[in-house]
């Protein structure tokens, strides 16, 4: 969207847990509604982005899973598709969670500015409890 222009629209998230499996998606939708003078000469946005998600957690409290982080820009009518596998840990440091979790992408389709092939993250998340 940028820093110029504002946006708003809609978000939803359906999930299911059971058994240690935690599926759902998370979906939403952003129209521009605003932008600045100095930005009028870019088009109006409208994106969609849609986020299948489906993991395991196992009783020692591993998790591993699979999600689409897909975006789609409406007016350009161009989807960026993103395949995530993942693989965390849940332990404690003293009375402290701390969940770190690594992943591998791969860019399923993009336009030509799209990222390409193979990625890579890690996420260290502090929990704390009340």
């Amino acid at each position: 969207m940028g820093e110029k222009k504002w946006g708003l629209g809609p978000t939803a998230v359906v999930l299911k847990q059971s058994h240690g499996f935690t599926y759902g998606f998370l979906i939403n939708q952003i129209w521009s509604i605003a932008s600045m003078k100095s930005d009028l000469n870019r088009g109006p946005v409208s994106s969609t982005y849609f986020q299948p998600f489906f993991h395991y957690t196992t009783p020692t409290a591993w998790t591993y899973g699979v999600d689409l982080e897909s975006s789609y820009d409406g007016h350009a009518h161009e989807a960026r598709v993103p395949i995530n596998l993942s693989v965390g840990k849940l332990m404690k440091f003293g009375k402290l969670p701390v969940s770190f979790t690594g992943s591998v992408r791969y860019w399923l389709a993009g336009n030509d500015t799209a990222p390409q092939g193979w990625g890579y993250r890690f996420v260290v998340t502090f929990l704390f409890p009340k």
